[in-house]
């Protein structure tokens, strides 16, 4: 697992660098060479443009000019002012050091002529604003970030592209698009999410001091972002010893005559992702259509009110067939009404380990007057229970409705404050969003995102039938975060494959299912090979995989 920190976390480290000897002029020296190296890993560099800022991001630009000036490579150093005019002391000083040492320095240039100047060079390196900065650029940095992405040179990003805040994900003005990230010490919750997904291009880390990782674990990261040997713990040995009962079953909860579709998907994917038998219990109006599309599936129909929904006399039946089963998910397409409600209250009481997704989740925030972090006494069971919300839902089970989450940093916190007043290892929220979370009372996990096809509706459906087919299974509670993980890998992998198939724009949630199994397989295959390939690699450098 790779950790990622805060900001404000990232100055602490840098901090703890300098106590232990390792000073910020010297982590300077070493940024600017780390993207130097960089630059020159791209291949086929002969002509460099540097374009730098005022502060200590530009510094590490001046310093990766000197270095690849050494290397034999032709490189300007764009400026908004001399450098002897520079805002940081230490920038000042790489930046004469560098002009010493014969980088040409081309400041203030108007736009023609900066347009020239990245015409004939074949690599940027973005050095303007670092990771202090959050608002929209001003000029000069606005046109500089205009007048480079229009330029179609390869760029190379130090730390953050100029535009992104490292800490949000949000970019409200113009914002450079990087080849490549090359961001110091640890990764940055905003380079992982929102408008970082499209502007980082490849994200390299590079830890500048051997004492770094050990201060970055002392940090306490705000969430790890998973690789693929990490999920070795959460997957099952393959057995040919197995029947339908024994790879688990799964029953579904959900549906109403306004939304049939999302508890027929849901199901579907339980079982397209693993689990043996697959039950749906919808309300008896909308059984018959539910059987005609699931031949495979067994469905219940059970008490309905007038309008199609769930009603309270459902209770005692559903409590019934939970009780049967290995995994429980209630929510999609079921509608919030009072019966809908005591649906989910009895399925919380039960045994069974529970996915709450869509309705489910907005039951809850009826339930709790949209407080649910103060009604810790709800969530707390022995069983695992896996809430499910996107940002908005997240916003309505906290008390954010008319301002929800809208970075990956708010939905960790919102997520935080409902597993932290439950304070169990059974508890996981998986906060869905263009980066999502699997928080639990210990650690939040971020698993590889899927791409943009999964923006589509009923696509949640599906990853919740996922979670609940991969829960069927069992799994230790403390590796609850890594199963929640685990699936949202699997629902982006089946979105990527269906996207081959029907088109980046063209994918709908019926085309992740049928892709769902493959994508098992893929995950699993993944897995199990980056672990080889880890193990080879350790055993070449003499010494033990960490």
């Amino acid at each position: 697992m790779q950790p990622v920190l805060n900001v404000e976390d990232i100055r602490a480290v840098e901090q703890r660098l300098a106590d232990v000897g390792v000073s910020v002029s010297e982590l300077m020296r070493r940024a600017g060479g780390a993207a130097a190296q960089e630059v020159l890993r791209l291949g086929d560099v002969s002509h460099v443009v540097v374009l730098a800022g005022l502060g200590n991001n530009g510094g590490d630009g001046w310093v990766a000019a000197e270095e690849l000036k050494a290397k034999g490579v032709s490189v300007k150093v764009v400026s908004p002012c001399d450098p002897d005019d520079l805002h940081s002391d230490l920038a000042r000083i790489v930046a004469k050091g560098a002009a010493e040492a014969g980088v040409d320095c081309v400041v203030g240039p108007a736009r023609d002529e900066l347009d020239e100047l990245l015409a004939d060079c074949d690599t940027v390196v973005d050095a303007m604003l670092g990771t202090g900065f959050h608002d929209a650029p001003v000029a000069p940095f606005s046109i500089w970030i205009d007048a480079l992405n229009a330029s179609g040179a390869r760029v190379v990003a130090v730390d953050v592209p100029s535009g992104l805040s490292a800490q949000t994900g949000h970019a409200p003005g113009a914002v450079v698009v990087a080849d490549v990230t090359i961001t110091m010490l640890a990764l940055k919750p905003g380079l992982l999410s929102d408008d970082g997904r499209d502007v980082c291009g490849s994200i390299v880390v590079a830890p500048l001091a051997e004492q770094t990782r050990k201060l970055v674990f002392d940090a306490d990261p705000v969430a790890w972002r998973c690789e693929p040997e990490d999920y070795l713990d959460a997957l099952n040995p393959p057995t040919c010893v197995v029947d339908k009962y024994t790879r688990g079953s799964v029953l579904v909860v959900g549906g109403s005559t306004r939304f049939p579709g999302a508890a027929i998907m849901a199901a579907k994917a339980a079982a397209r992702a693993g689990a043996g038998y697959v039950t749906l219990a919808v309300p008896e109006p909308v059984a018959n259509l539910a059987r005609a599309h699931l031949l495979e599936i067994p469905v219940v129909g059970l008490p309905a009110d007038a309008d199609g929904t769930f009603s309270s006399a459902a209770r005692a039946q559903v409590a019934d067939l939970a009780a049967r089963r290995s995994a429980v998910l209630v929510g999609p397409g079921m509608c919030v009404t009072g019966g809908t409600v005591g649906v989910v209250s009895t399925l919380l009481a039960s045994p069974a380990p529970l996915v709450v997704d869509a309705d489910g989740l907005n039951s809850l925030a009826r339930l709790t007057s949209s407080r649910i972090d103060e009604f810790p006494e709800l969530l707390r069971r022995k069983a695992p229970l896996v809430l499910t919300p996107h940002r908005r839902e997240l916003g309505r089970l906290v008390g954010l409705k008319d301002n929800p989450p809208d970075s990956l940093t708010s939905a960790l916190e919102a997520a935080r404050r409902i597993v932290w007043s439950d304070g169990g290892s059974e508890l996981v929220v998986v906060a869905k969003g263009t980066a999502t979370a699997c928080v639990g009372v210990e650690i939040a996990l971020l698993p590889k995102p899927g791409p943009a096809s999964l923006a589509t509706a009923g696509s949640g459906d599906v990853l919740a039938g996922i979670m609940a087919g991969l829960l069927a299974r069992g799994s230790d509670t403390d590796a609850l975060p890594m199963l929640a993980s685990l699936a949202c890998e699997v629902h982006g992998c089946a979105a990527s494959i269906a996207q081959e198939r029907f088109g980046s724009r063209g994918v709908m949630a019926a085309d992740i299912i049928d892709t769902v199994g493959l994508a098992v397989d893929a995950v699993e295959d993944r897995a199990a090979y980056s672990d080889a390939d880890d193990a080879d690699s350790a055993q070449d450098k003499g010494s033990d995989k960490a």
